[in-house]
């Protein structure tokens, strides 16, 4: 059973660890400069900017996070050998009904990623043809409904 509960700031390098183990295993469009250049970034800049979430399991070691500003997911990362046993679900449902969560931008070239959040009610709106950087990996915005 996982156990969803906010990240310690001390913890911020381990959940780094765990985005870099995600980031390898799904965004294969990504290169080597592209994570070299963003694990700084990951670790001192955008994890202190969001509220993070960790799933964990009985022996605390961190299976997969989240991040959250306002009502927009910012980041869900689970580690590779987590896939599959539900901890994305566990956190995507914590940040939708715990953290007003109706907003998420997922990389075009993820499908698994666009797919997830499509089952989840999730249905792209926008476009645009660059991330949050600038580079050339198109952004699909997604939106869902609260629930009623």
């Amino acid at each position: 059973m996982p156990y969803i509960r906010r990240a310690l700031q001390s913890e911020f390098a381990a959940i780094t660890d765990v985005w870099e183990a995600s980031v390898r295993a799904s965004h294969d469009f990504l290169s080597e400069d592209d994570l070299c250049a963003l694990r700084p970034q990951i670790l001192n800049t955008w994890l202190p900017a969001v509220q993070v979430t960790v799933c964990t399991d009985e022996k605390g070691d961190i299976l997969g996070f989240s991040g959250v500003t306002d009502n927009k997911l910012e980041m869900l990362f689970v580690a590779p050998v987590s896939r599959g046993r539900g901890v994305g679900k566990a956190l995507l449902m914590h940040a939708v009904t715990n953290l007003a969560v109706c907003l998420v931008d997922v990389n075009e070239q993820n499908g698994h990623a666009l797919g997830f959040y499509q089952h989840f009610g999730f249905t792209v709106f926008g476009r645009s043809p660059v991330d949050g950087q600038g580079r050339a990996y198109p952004l699909l915005h997604m939106r869902r409904k609260p629930f009623s």
